[in-house]
């Protein structure tokens, strides 16, 4: 029950004239873990959140490859030009 109280105060909706208004201002309190939401006529439209970036793991595909042709690296017929 905390977490849901905690949750909601946490949430901020703002019309859209006021969202392009204050635009930085929003973006530093949604990465600050606010949660923002551009509403039309008090409607939800979208909802604003920081896009999160996953670091590469090496390794985190081993196995996805089932099968390979063995030709797979032949030149193409159409790249004989080319080569």
């Amino acid at each position: 029950m905390t977490n849901m109280a905690a949750r909601k105060s946490r949430t901020r909706q703002y019309n859209i004239a006021e969202a392009k208004a204050r635009l930085p201002s929003l973006v530093r309190e949604t990465l600050a873990g606010v949660e923002v939401i551009i509403a039309k006529d008090n409607k939800p439209l979208v909802k604003l959140v920081p896009v999160s970036v996953r670091r590469r793991v090496p390794g985190t595909g081993k196995g996805q490859v089932l099968y390979m042709s063995p030709d797979f690296d032949a030149p193409l017929e159409d790249f004989e030009d080319y080569m």
